[in-house]
């Protein structure tokens, strides 16, 4: 999960912006990863993700926002026992007080 984590960081750092499915899509799998790895994920987290990842690919204007997703679709198709652990162990968002 980490390894996913720090790739899709560079990713989403290199990203140019100019078309949106690599600069909102490369910003969510960074969130969504996040998410899992610091112990706040769900398993709708895991759906979306692959979804995300999915959905970027074919629609970007150069070969960043393909590469992007490949981390993704690979670590979670390879090491999903890892993920679902990640989630398993997740405990609540802080909810800040009124």
């Amino acid at each position: 999960v980490w390894a996913a984590l720090k790739a899709t960081h560079f990713f989403k750092h290199e990203s140019c912006g100019k078309c949106t499915p690599c600069r909102e899509g490369t910003f969510w799998l960074d969130k969504l990863l996040h998410r899992i790895y610091h112990g706040h994920g769900t398993p709708r987290d895991l759906e979306v993700l692959q979804s995300v990842a999915r959905n970027i690919q074919g629609k970007c204007l150069c070969a960043l926002g393909e590469f992007a997703t490949s981390p993704v679709i690979s670590f979670v198709k390879h090491f999903m026992p890892e993920f679902q652990a990640k989630v398993a162990q997740a405990r609540p968002e802080a909810v800040p007080a009124d």
